[in-house]
């Protein structure tokens, strides 16, 4: 079972390692050739596009992988629900674009919605084939599939951006993305839809995955709303900036987090009725992935300068403070991420859902009372309510797993106190004079050498779990 989760935990980290790579390539050279303005204006719409996807899982996807006997009866209610909802969605989609055209004074904005909008009935179709790719732990389609879509979009947002193309070089790109990718899961998964629809079955995916579905939703407009604010209040660029300092952060967070995260859920779920094994599994999880994103995230905070300048052009400084916010916030993602799994895979959808109106009730509260003083006092605000959502995300498995809050810190604390220090130690290569590249090398290597010296010394949980994985791996290629 061990190596198994493993190996697709290995498969889906390549996956988001190949897929954020050409990511950040494509995102280098387009933020040379197009302006802040057309980042703002596609940000726009994604974040429109993000919250109806909420809608294109309706929580079924989850409630499939964690129901133990779900079968094609209930796999294909779902597909079958999924396409008719995500139709009507685009039909909506499409008659209230100039709505938001008019909201926003930017005409160009109609157009814009009804194409990215496509993706919502995609996704429609897309969806079900991921469930059943993470219910039967084949996350090696994921690689393929993934990367194809990924490679031949960046190829299309680079030639259209180079000829002039503008903002639809973001746009054409991100479809063409969703398209490729969905067509080589419907190739190379061998599951199909079918001619059956069972209302009872939806009824009782329905009952535990409404939960998920409103408590995605609240979550999702929570972390969209401040795009929508700042692109109300404040400027396009403003809007352009803040989403540029999150995307740097934001990568490690979808190759680390990401990949733990959809093996998780399904394995979890396997093992709900041993209520050790869970805990077990879930303390390794934050133990490993807080100790591979501590530094990755301390030290691109500390490197910031120098990094931006260097890829993205002095244009981009202004998203600095940004990107040191993000890093701290997405730092302890593991610990909201492993606990809401555990949560879900034993089945307990209704503690899911009042954690997440008991979170979103204070991070709102934090939005109103920011969102007049500037952009940063915004940014600055989902820092404070992340830290107080761990303790608040933690709490029910205080008494499920047996495993608190105070517990989870002291898994964690070691690993991230020797993350500052690597970063603090690193800052003032800078001051030496050289190139921004030169400065970086050199900043990477000394920061590494201190983490891993430092992990050694001190035996860190994280670092001796890796240890030991890599040692079992090495013993059966051996062998």
């Amino acid at each position: 079972m061990q190596s198994k989760v493993l190996s697709n935990v290995a498969w889906r980290f390549a996956e988001r390692v190949g897929a954020q790579g050409v990511k950040l390539v494509l995102e280098i050279i387009l933020a040379r050739l197009l302006l802040p303005d057309d980042y703002g204006l596609v940000a726009i719409v994604t974040v429109l596009i993000t919250i109806l996807n909420v809608f294109v899982d309706s929580g079924l996807g989850n409630a499939l992988i964690q129901k133990k006997d779900a079968d094609d009866v209930d796999f294909s209610t779902v597909f079958w629900f999924n396409i008719v909802s995500c139709i009507i969605i685009y039909i909506l989609l499409f008659i209230a674009a100039p709505l938001f055209s008019n909201l926003y004074h930017r005409d160009e904005l109609t157009m814009l919605i009804r194409i990215l909008g496509l993706q919502v009935i995609i996704s429609g179709v897309k969806n079900i084939q991921q469930a059943y790719i993470s219910k039967t732990m084949q996350f090696k389609r994921f690689f393929f599939a993934t990367l194809s879509g990924t490679i031949g979009a960046a190829a299309i947002g680079i030639v259209m951006a180079y000829n002039g193309f503008g903002v639809w070089s973001l746009v054409v790109q991100q479809v063409f993305n969703v398209l490729v990718s969905t067509i080589i899961l419907w190739i190379t998964v061998k599951w199909r839809p079918k001619k059956t629809f069972s209302r009872q079955r939806l009824k009782q995916l329905f009952s535990y995955g409404w939960k998920l579905l409103v408590s995605a939703l609240i979550d999702t407009i929570y972390n969209e709303i401040r795009q929508l604010i700042i692109a109300g209040k404040y400027t396009s660029s403003d809007l352009a900036y803040y989403n540029r300092g999150r995307q740097f952060p934001n990568l490690f967070i979808s190759n680390v987090n990401a990949a733990i995260d959809s093996v998780l859920l399904p394995t979890l779920s396997k093992e709900q009725d041993n209520i050790a094994r869970v805990k077990a599994m879930t303390r390794k999880s934050i133990q490993v992935s807080v100790y591979i994103l501590g530094p990755c995230m301390m030290g691109l905070a500390f490197i910031g300068e120098p990094f931006i300048r260097l890829v993205l052009t002095e244009k981009w400084l202004p998203c600095l403070p940004y990107m040191r916010i993000f890093c701290v916030t997405f730092m302890f993602y593991p610990i909201h991420t492993a606990n809401l799994n555990a949560i879900k895979a034993l089945g307990r959808s209704d503690l899911f859902l009042i954690l997440e109106i008991a979170k979103k009730t204070v991070g709102f509260a934090a939005v109103l009372i920011t969102m007049n003083i500037s952009v940063k006092a915004m940014a600055y605000s989902l820092l404070v309510t992340s830290l107080l959502n761990q303790i608040i995300n933690s709490w029910p498995n205080r008494k499920l797993l047996g495993y608190g809050y105070i517990e989870q810190l002291k898994d964690i604390v070691p690993g991230i106190l020797l993350s500052v220090i690597m970063g603090i130690c690193i800052m003032p290569l800078k001051l030496l004079g050289f190139n921004d590249l030169l400065t970086i090398l050199l900043q990477l290597v000394c920061g590494m050498f201190i983490y891993i010296a430092g992990s050694y010394l001190l035996k860190l949980e994280g670092f001796m779990t890796i240890k030991q994985i890599l040692s079992k791996v090495s013993k059966e290629q051996t062998i």
